[in-house]
């Protein structure tokens, strides 16, 4: 399991041109799945996301959490994260898990990231969809994660 997680001042999701979900101060979360990956890491992944202190305190220190900030999330699936490219210049996407699975998984993410930091503070994208994604990175802070 993969994320991409970005401190944005904004970020949103069109859809076959509307806009779709859009939230302002917090993160934006790209996800991906892995063969392998268990739902265990799921809970894991959606703790270590919300709790992650990348938000500066009134001293300039990035000391809080999405949740000290009461910030909002916007998460969207990304099977691209998944991509070998250690051989040639083609991404290979073997090691993705299956897309039923990955969609359960998706939707799993998005319900723990949810139950730790509110119904209405957790947007989404649609899983499998063609997604225009804008993101404006707040200073820039982007953290990678895998578990």
């Amino acid at each position: 399991m993969i994320a991409v997680v970005q401190r944005v001042l904004q970020s949103s999701v069109v859809i076959n041109g509307s806009l779709y979900s859009q939230i302002e101060k917090g993160v934006n979360i790209l996800i991906g799945f892995e063969k392998g990956d268990t739902v265990e890491n799921i809970t894991r992944m959606a703790k270590k996301c919300s709790e992650l202190r990348i938000f500066e305190d009134e001293n300039g220190k990035m000391s809080n959490s999405i949740i000290d900030i009461d910030g909002e999330m916007l998460i969207v699936s990304q099977f691209t994260l998944a991509g070998d490219v250690s051989k040639g210049r083609r991404p290979d996407f073997t090691n993705a898990m299956h897309p039923d699975l990955a969609k359960e998984y998706y939707e799993k993410f998005i319900c723990e990231c949810k139950k730790i930091i509110g119904d209405d503070k957790v947007k989404s994208g649609i899983f499998a969809a063609d997604m225009k994604v804008s993101i404006l990175n707040d200073g820039p802070v982007t953290i990678i994660i895998k578990l």
